[in-house]
């Protein structure tokens, strides 16, 4: 048996318990900070939004923090270099967001004085923000009725209501139990409240379900199927595309770079000149070198993962005479944390 859930009983225990259990983040204001009167930086809560989506919270943590000391408002991130921005960003992935992250600070200085609005349909006008980020933005920076559906909040309704119906197909269903549970009073707090219960303690493999706030509630710990859920839908495989990366140092250490096109993957972001990545049979190298020198293809490859695909890289690598044309960024001025991952594996690999 298990008690009837009560939309108006699960979001007051939810936040009894946040009040002793909040995950302390740097973007975060806690319950206790609450009290004392301190509220939520709409700029903060959005830098944090943009980073965590589809990349973890202990992977932002650092890069948060880098870049709200670096730029600690939205006027200093909208006056920043886009070089700089990318630079910072690189390694976190889906370099997309860095870009719209420029866009939205400058829409926010130019078209709303430098504060983000309050309004959600507005939030929903500044590049880079749809439906999830607005939602949480208008709850956690702005305390407003709003429901954040993250895959941590999916789980916990999942399993609150036994809900069998595999993702993607159950977002819908998973939102409205989820609309039916957020509360008028504290909706920023509850926000975090249930993402956080499905970070610590409804977690996929093991849920905690003995010390879970919701635990008389949950229909699926009472069925035993709390483990096999959500379900999910299974995913087509990844195809396996190929490419050449070509790494030219000067004699005097200077290194060939390009800055690739904004649009497409890996925009904006600093990288190595290269081929086109195709589907084929095995590696080999591909595409024309940007300068002519004695190219040499090193021992092993590059191997990365994207969200739709697997890519392998050859990588050739060449001294070239002090002289030769291109983009050559000098040796002092080069860091390989300024290039993305993929592109850091093949300076990595030239390296050994």
């Amino acid at each position: 048996m298990r008690d009837t859930p009560d939309p108006k009983t699960l979001p007051l225990l939810l936040l009894d318990w946040y009040d002793l259990h909040a995950r302390k983040m740097p973007w975060r204001v806690g319950p206790d900070d609450r009290r004392q009167g301190i509220t939520p930086d709409p700029y903060r809560i959005w830098m944090s939004e943009i980073m965590l989506q589809q990349t973890t919270v202990a992977t932002v943590r650092d890069y948060f923090q880098r870049f709200v000391t670096r730029w600690p408002t939205v006027a200093a991130l909208a006056a920043a270099e886009d070089a700089e921005v990318m630079g910072e960003w690189a390694g976190l992935g889906y370099y997309a967001r860095a870009r719209n992250l420029l866009k939205c600070a400058r829409m926010v200085v130019d078209v709303h004085d430098g504060v983000f609005p309050s309004d959600h349909d507005m939030l929903l006008k500044l590049p880079g923000i749809g439906p999830y980020t607005a939602a949480a933005i208008s709850a956690i920076a702005f305390d407003q009725r709003h429901t954040v559906l993250d895959g941590n909040v999916e789980r916990v309704m999942a399993r609150l209501y036994d809900i069998h119906t595999p993702l993607p197909a159950a977002k819908s269903e998973l939102m409205a139990k989820a609309e039916a549970l957020t509360p008028a009073l504290r909706p920023g707090d509850y926000a975090q409240a249930v993402m956080d219960l499905g970070a610590t303690i409804c977690s996929p493999k093991s849920p905690a379900c003995e010390i879970c706030p919701w635990r008389a509630f949950c229909a699926a710990r009472c069925t035993g199927t709390q483990i096999e859920l959500p379900r999910k839908t299974p995913k087509k495989p990844k195809p396996l595309r190929h490419g050449t990366v070509y790494l030219a140092q000067r004699e005097d250490g200077a290194w060939l770079l390009e800055t690739r096109p904004d649009k497409g993957l890996l925009g904006g972001m600093l990288g190595w000149p290269g081929s086109d990545w195709t589907e084929s049979a095995e590696p080999r190298p591909l595409g024309t070198p940007p300068v002519a020198a004695e190219w040499q293809k090193l021992t092993g490859e590059v191997r990365h993962t994207f969200t739709h695909f697997h890519l392998i890289l050859t990588v050739m690598v060449a001294t070239v005479p002090k002289n030769s044309a291109g983009s050559f960024v000098p040796r002092n001025k080069f860091r390989p944390s300024d290039l993305p991952t993929v592109m850091r594996k093949a300076y990595d690999l030239s390296q050994i």
